[in-house]
């Protein structure tokens, strides 16, 4: 072997059957001008072993999808996924993943696949997205060898992009579901923090079309544009 293919990232042993879901998955678009309330959304939380974002692993997925301004109950989506030898935080433990269930959980590759079929082609909603958005797609490429490119926006910015008077900049999920007086009966476990995540993004919709931002492109820009004001050095 040449001393090249040790540099080389080696490639997930996928069986045939799972080759063909890889090669047959959308493509991901670029939010569109069309109506706000028109576009699929899928609101995403993930559980992991830790918060080191470059060893800990993605133990289990919840969705929920937005749809014609509504959750959609009939599409809703939770894996966990099988993980051998790994070292489980305090923190998961007390959301209930402990080992037992981790053990049972599904196969990577299979529970990954099933995701990205749920995904389709629509764009991304999570709660403090950058660390979902680099969790997952390490464990996409970890396990598939797959690259996400789907629109991937942050719930956490865009409450306090449409809700100036909150003033909760720094917020964390519990505070907007607190200001806004949602009744969330579970937190703390991917699909029902993904659940609340998506009804106070229904509000926050709300609230965009209010500031007659009618259309995914839009909300994309202004937030695009509040954050490098926001990261702007003053002087």
């Amino acid at each position: 072997m040449s001393w090249l293919g040790w540099l080389r990232p080696k490639k997930p042993g996928l069986d045939t059957a799972q080759q063909q879901r890889l090669d047959q998955l959308p493509k991901a678009v670029e939010l569109g001008d069309g109506l706000l309330r028109s576009q699929r959304w899928v609101v995403v939380d993930l559980e992991t072993s830790g918060l080191n974002l470059n060893r800990d692993q993605v133990l289990s997925i919840g969705a929920v999808v937005i749809e014609d301004g509504a959750i959609d109950f009939s599409q809703l989506f939770e894996r966990t996924l099988q993980r051998s030898a790994t070292k489980l935080s305090p923190s998961v433990l007390i959301h209930g993943l402990g080992p037992s269930a981790i053990a049972a959980g599904s196969d990577p590759v299979d529970a990954l696949l099933d995701f990205m079929d749920f995904v389709g082609d629509s764009p991304l909603l999570a709660f403090h997205a950058p660390f979902d958005q680099h969790m997952l797609c390490r464990a996409l490429k970890d396990s598939l060898g797959y690259r996400l490119a789907h629109p991937f926006l942050d719930v956490a910015d865009i409450a306090p992009l449409l809700c100036p008077e909150a003033n909760i900049r720094e917020a964390g999920l519990d505070d907007w579901i607190n200001h806004f007086h949602l009744q969330v009966g579970e937190r703390h476990h991917a699909s029902a923090d993904a659940l609340a995540t998506a009804e106070l993004m229904l509000i926050l919709f709300s609230r965009a079309r209010q500031q007659h931002l009618d259309s995914p492109q839009q909300l994309q820009e202004r937030l695009s544009q509040w954050k490098r004001r926001k990261q702007a050095p003053s002087f």
